[in-house]
């Protein structure tokens, strides 16, 4: 039960200011003016919609980050059911009455933005397990009862996103999710159990993917196929990488960017464009910060006292891992194409408000670090 003295705290606005992890704070804001110029570049060298879009959400999100840091972890952890059925509502809402674009049926129209649900279901799933787990005794925790309100609260929403259809997103909850339920102590057998399964239905599951998953599929595999259509994305992002060199060819200089030979740019594929600008050693350099906010998040979880902030700490951090490495994996050609932002640096408010959101709950853990959460 939600109670609202749960938000109160002893800790001082100073205190908690000074508590927090300035590492963590500092390499997120570097990563947030990296995007601010890489969506600039983006545009030309323009301040066009994308640009001013970006820079206004980042700064308000960024504020949003340090607001909910304040917020006792004891108020996510009363809340964090809450959170996890009203993500679901709203992915109910995307099915009925969802905006429509590309085919894709993702988002609601909240009028100050198009709120893409899914993107805060990676959250909200991760807070409900983390609870869920943390009241669970380790001896139980393999035991069969207590595996069927896991694998349901992440079966339901990762069906839901794939019938948008979103492929990737549903991917990135389900990678999530099972992080959560792996580092609780949940023995391999039962991965392996339903890695048999899952291989079983492949087959099925195969069948009922839209058209231009497929090709997705198969262009991944052989990009030369259909070097000017459906292979003409990757093999550019790879082309645009490869000439960036040691150095990069220098800000706003990007030849494949600037050409337009490089679709969707400021989004799934802003990693290009940095690699092309700035090279190798700039492309190292952001690997650099992504591993240390993970550094930083799994300490964060190796301090906190309560099961339940350990948990979301350690599974937020392995769901972190995974985006970047998909993002990555995936604008190097060695992942399908499947629609994943990378976080923070990518153009989309969803994705950067979840991002934020769910680092501005790791930094509560931090704060409280020695709060009892029943």
């Amino acid at each position: 039960m939600f109670n609202p003295k749960s938000i109160q705290s002893s800790f001082t606005f100073k205190e908690k200011f000074f508590a927090m992890d300035y590492i963590l704070v500092f390499s997120i804001l570097i990563l947030g003016i990296i995007s601010m110029f890489a969506m600039y570049s983006t545009a030309g060298g323009t301040y066009d919609y994308h640009t001013k879009s970006h820079i206004i959400r980042f700064t308000i999100f960024f504020l949003l980050f340090f607001i909910v840091s304040f917020f006792n972890i004891k108020f996510w952890h009363q809340t964090s059911t809450l959170i996890y059925i009203g993500c679901f509502i709203l992915l109910l809402g995307v099915k009925y009455f969802g905006l429509t674009s590309s085919g894709s049926q993702r988002w609601i129209n909240f009028y100050f933005m198009n709120l893409q649900p899914s993107e805060l279901m990676k959250i909200g799933l991760i807070l409900f397990l983390a609870k869920y787990y943390g009241r669970i005794s380790t001896y139980d925790v393999n035991r069969v009862k207590y595996l069927f309100l896991p694998i349901i609260s992440l079966v339901a929403p990762v069906l839901l996103v794939v019938s948008q259809p979103d492929l990737g997103t549903s991917i990135l909850i389900a990678a999530g999710g099972a992080g959560v339920i792996w580092l609780a102590g949940v023995r391999i057998k039962f991965f392996a159990y339903l890695a048999i399964i899952f291989i079983s239905v492949l087959p099925i599951a195969i069948s009922f993917l839209k058209p231009y998953q497929k090709v997705r599929i198969l262009t991944f595999l052989n990009p030369d196929r259909d070097p000017l259509g459906a292979g003409y994305q990757i093999i550019q992002s790879k082309i645009a990488i490869g000439s960036g060199g040691l150095f990069g060819k220098g800000f706003l200089n990007g030849s494949q960017s600037y050409l337009d030979f490089l679709p969707e740019k400021h989004t799934d594929f802003i990693f290009t464009l940095f690699s092309e600008e700035f090279g190798f050693f700039g492309s190292i350099f952001i690997l650099f910060l992504y591993s240390l906010i993970i550094l930083r998040i799994i300490l964060i979880g190796h301090e906190t006292r309560s099961n339940f902030g350990k948990l979301y700490c350690y599974g937020f951090a392995t769901a972190f891992f995974v985006y970047v490495v998909v993002n990555m994996g995936m604008v190097l050609g060695m992942l399908p194409i499947v629609g994943s932002p990378l976080p923070i640096l990518s153009y989309g408010g969803s994705s950067m408000l979840a991002i934020m959101l769910g680092l501005g709950i790791v930094m509560s853990c931090k704060i409280y670090k020695d709060a009892a959460v029943n």
